[in-house]
């Protein structure tokens, strides 16, 4: 897999391809669907973000608002007043690099000057389009996520992949942010109502490099694997490492997960298994 550099605020970057990164989720909010209020306060927060660093995650992704169906809208005031707190008290520990899970701009741009390196946005820059000019005037990394929701969906999956993607990457470009800064995210299960739906898109993963960019897996812990295991959400890590292993042969970077050592050492092992297949190594 080719290596590239991706730029991220702050002076610092990752090199992506060679090994998969791990991304710890982070939920700082009382009801997200597996894990809601168990880090709600700073203090379990930090905790949990270092459990995970323990455990090989290099990066900690913190959401101050669940993003599962039907889940209650937060201001945006009670937004930044969960993640800003935990943002700056991990870029204080300089363990690893954070990211913050937000579609508002307001609440990137505070992230960032509080210390996160990448935004992640799950309404691929739909919902609030400025939230790409922070990306662009900070320098941070960018993940832009494909969401079916609010909208009418192309029957395809691939092709409503390239549809929606493309156009949250013309609004990228509009705000000049550089094409080092950007992770693609396929946005499994959000609105992706079947399992069948996500099994496909799972299958035919690899067609999402012809977009050019890095991507990201977020499977982790959602309905579909619970439909295809018959197990509950918090049961659900074995399962999330299955899923983690074939996306990673077929074609992902960065993988956004609850349940961190699982899944480095399934990601380490296929990890193994492709470098022996590169001639010479």
């Amino acid at each position: 897999m080719t290596t590239r550099r991706w730029q991220l605020a702050h002076g610092r970057h990752l090199e992506l391809g060679g090994k998969a990164v791990v991304v710890g989720i982070l939920n700082v909010t009382p009801d997200s669907f597996s894990d809601g209020g168990l880090f709600a306060s700073r203090e379990q927060a930090v905790a949990q973000a270092r459990r995970m660093v323990e455990e090989g995650a290099e990066v900690i992704d913190v959401g101050g608002e669940s993003t599962r169906p039907g889940a209650s809208p937060v201001t945006i005031e009670e937004e930044q007043a969960r993640v800003l707190p935990v943002v700056e008290a991990l870029a204080g520990l300089g363990e690893a690099l954070i990211s913050v899970d937000t579609y508002r701009e307001d609440t990137a741009r505070l992230a960032v000057a509080a210390g996160a390196h990448i935004v992640n946005d799950v309404w691929g820059l739909r919902r609030e389009p400025g939230i790409a000019r922070v990306a662009a005037e900070t320098g941070a990394g960018l993940v832009i996520m494909h969401t079916g929701r609010d909208r009418q969906k192309l029957p395809d999956v691939i092709e409503d992949q390239f549809f929606f993607l493309r156009k949250s990457l013309e609004i990228a470009h509009a705000s000049r942010v550089a094409d080092g800064q950007i992770v693609l995210d396929a946005g499994f299960g959000f609105a992706k109502e079947t399992a069948q739906e996500n099994l496909e898109l799972m299958a035919r993963f690899s067609e999402l490099a012809a977009l050019g960019y890095p991507l990201m897996a977020g499977t982790s812990r959602k309905r579909f694997i619970g439909n295809v295991t018959g197990r509950d959400a918090m049961d659900r890590a074995a399962g999330t490492a299955a899923t983690s292993v074939i996306l990673r042969l077929k074609g992902a970077h960065l993988f956004r997960v609850h349940d961190v050592a699982i899944n480095v050492d399934a990601l380490a092992v296929t990890d193994a298994m492709l470098a022996r297949e590169i001639p010479g190594s």
